[in-house]
């Protein structure tokens, strides 16, 4: 696949006092916005990233919130899904 047909992602957890989980696809940011969230991304702690296919970004882009917002409702403290459950989830729209 083209580097063209594909849009890099990353889900990943704040450090910050309420340590959120956010996603983030860097491919499609605004050009005004673009530095201020890669460092926000850069500051955080990585979850999972990869590159989900452009013809079914919108549908990923769905999957991937659906992702951050079950991490997002898990206890603080032990809130996390394993790298081998966000692949089994996106299966279908990553590409190497």
């Amino acid at each position: 696949m083209n580097v063209a047909d594909k849009t890099m992602f990353e889900i990943y957890r704040e450090r910050d006092y309420n340590r959120g989980f956010q996603a983030i696809f860097y491919t499609t940011l605004e050009e005004h916005s673009r530095n201020q969230a890669i460092a926000k991304a850069a500051a955080g702690d990585t979850v999972f990233h990869g590159f989900i296919a452009d013809d079914k970004l919108e549908a990923a882009q769905a999957a991937v919130e659906a992702i951050v917002d079950d991490l997002n409702d898990m206890d603080e403290d032990e809130a996390g899904i394993s790298g081998d459950e966000v692949r089994r989830r996106l299966g279908a729209y990553l590409v190497e």
